[in-house]
């Protein structure tokens, strides 16, 4: 099957460029409220890691926890329309932050990141259901290139902005920045049709709900679909029942095992140790290795396009996905022996770039195996079993940092983070052809 090219698919699909637009501008307010927040934490606790560890924790287990649930829900009601709602409820929540003055309100910034992260959850399973529908088997690499690499693009950007408005101005305009960003996000997803979300039409039952249909008739009440909590379940089956929705599950929960100290590890490398060594502005040394990270991301996704056309060809994605993630743990370890920031900065460039292509190719084979009507379901459980274990390693790196350096803690990151490629072998071999 021919792929489009990014050219191809921004051109000829007005619905796919208002989505990339607004979650272009979302997401660099993220990356501001990212780096303003951190740096707020760690501003009023006096750089106290467990303070860091429970903001982290704040920012990733809540969107763990609601993915299952976010994933049934875009699969049953418009995700149009819970975009557009969760948008709006972003925008509110992130001025909230501006409220937080001293160590006494930090619960504040706490609740706040976990409300966030809770509608964030809802946001990002509309938007990777309807993504599919909106570029076409054809435009699907494309767009889960393109929606992935402006992701991390903006992570660099949007942190590496973020820092140096933090520095300069203050952590309040990087706030008042992230709730603008939601609210033009909102409307550029108001101007999808809501047709164009999904390949099912939504229609109105006898009693007044949304529902999908096949067929787009009216249904009866004795005709609605399953309960929730059946279709939710029905998700969990099939995430267990299905080898390759499996394989990709317990591979990328490996790799969080692994990644999920990165948070605290830039946090103490940047912010606490280069930071005293070379005399860098905190703010501005967690804000590199982060655009370090978004630009490297950016370009394995972006070179991600002539890659699958070559795998295509050769039939060669089994050692490619495998042999990747192994190389990027081995790059990212070594960053742990580097003597100075940006020499850690760039084994942070190189690890990304290699493990952007790979994820790129493993995402769109992904979801091209899940049916339109179940894809919410398997992929938002997927992220948010990632999520779960990120956030809880995220808070046992605090715990952790205590015993050992940062430097020692990047290499153990790398080197376990790698253990997917070796799992994605041994779930490949035992695989029905």
């Amino acid at each position: 099957m021919r792929s489009l090219t990014y050219g191809e698919l921004i051109r000829g699909n007005r619905n796919f460029r208002n989505l990339l637009a607004g979650q272009f501008i979302s997401e660099l307010g993220n990356w501001f409220n990212f780096i303003a927040g951190l740096g707020l934490v760690r501003l009023v606790s006096e750089a106290s890691p467990t303070a860091a560890g429970l903001f982290f924790v704040a920012r990733l287990l809540p969107f763990a926890i609601a993915s299952p649930i976010a994933g049934t829900f875009v699969d049953r009601f418009s995700r149009r329309t819970v975009m557009i709602a969760t948008d709006l409820i972003r925008a509110v929540v992130a001025l909230s932050f501006l409220l937080v003055a001293g160590p006494g309100e930090l619960w504040i910034a706490y609740l706040a990141t976990v409300i966030l992260h809770t509608t964030g959850a809802f946001f990002d399973g509309a938007k990777n259901a309807a993504a599919p529908n909106l570029t076409g088997k054809e435009g699907l690499l494309a767009g889960t290139a393109l929606l992935f690499s402006t992701r991390f693009l903006l992570m660099a950007v949007g942190s590496a902005l973020g820092g140096w408005a933090s520095a300069i101005f203050g952590y309040k305009v990087a706030f008042i920045i992230n709730a603008v960003s939601f609210l033009i996000s909102a409307f550029t997803v108001w101007l999808i049709p809501e047709e164009a979300t999904r390949e099912e039409p939504l229609v109105r039952t006898a009693s007044g709900s949304d529902r999908v249909s096949s067929a787009g008739e009216v249904l009866s009440s004795a005709e609605r679909r399953p309960s929730f909590l059946t279709e939710l379940r029905e998700g969990f089956h099939y995430a267990w029942t299905n080898h390759f929705a499996l394989t990709i599950l317990l591979m990328n929960l490996v790799w969080a095992f692994g990644a999920g100290p990165i948070n605290l590890i830039f946090e103490r490398t940047g912010g606490i140790f280069f930071a005293e060594k070379e005399g860098w502005n905190s703010d501005v040394a967690v804000a590199l290795l982060w655009t370090a990270t978004g630009l490297g991301i950016t370009v394995g996704m972006l070179i991600a396009h002539r890659t699958a056309v070559y795998l295509d060809r050769k039939g060669r994605h089994t050692p490619f996905i495998g042999w990747t993630l192994i190389l990027h743990g081995i790059t990212f370890a070594a960053g742990g022996l580097m003597p100075t920031l940006l020499l850690f900065c760039l084994c942070v460039f190189i690890s990304r770039v290699i493990v952007g292509v790979e994820y790129a190719v493993q995402e769109t084979m992904f979801q091209r195996s899940l049916p339109d009507h179940i894809r919410g379901r398997i992929s938002t459980l997927d992220r948010g079993a990632e999520l779960t274990i990120f956030g809880l390693m995220s808070y046992a790196a605090a715990g952790f940092i205590i015993y050992v350096t940062p430097q020692t803690l990047t290499v153990i990151s790398g080197l376990v983070s790698g253990l997917a490629g070796v799992v994605w072998f041994i779930r490949q071999r035992t695989a029905t052809p």
